[in-house]
């Protein structure tokens, strides 16, 4: 397989006090969902709207991603879902029992087209 040579960014392109772009802006909205999902305690509680340079951006994103590094070390809190073990069969059979009971409940309000329809006449 050929080598392909791929040239280094210059070094005008890492400057820390430029305005953050829209791109940034969405991945600091979606790691602040990722944050919110971990313990109070381990939240940077940054208010994200104040970051406005890519170099606040970049310390926000290595506090939240070292965070969830952490919270993964850790293993689940006393907080999160409980695994469902077994939940097999029973479990899709009562699955598909609320679908069954959804489409009951559906076909209940059904309106009946007019038969009669009275057209203008001119």
């Amino acid at each position: 397989m050929a080598v392909i040579k791929v040239p280094r960014p210059p070094a005008s392109a890492f400057d820390l006090d430029r305005p953050v772009s829209t791109l940034l802006k969405n991945q600091i909205r979606h790691l602040q969902e990722a944050e919110f999902r971990l313990p109070a305690n381990m939240q940077t509680n940054i208010y994200i709207n104040a970051i406005k340079t890519e170099g606040e951006a970049a310390d926000y994103i290595r506090k939240v991603t070292t965070a969830l590094h952490e919270a993964h070390a850790i293993g689940p809190t006393m907080g999160s879902r409980p695994v469902l073990k077994g939940a097999g069969r029973g479990f899709r059979a009562a699955g598909r029992d609320l679908a069954a009971a959804a489409d009951a409940k559906r076909n209940v309000k059904q309106k009946k087209k007019s038969t009669n329809k009275k057209t203008k006449s001119r």
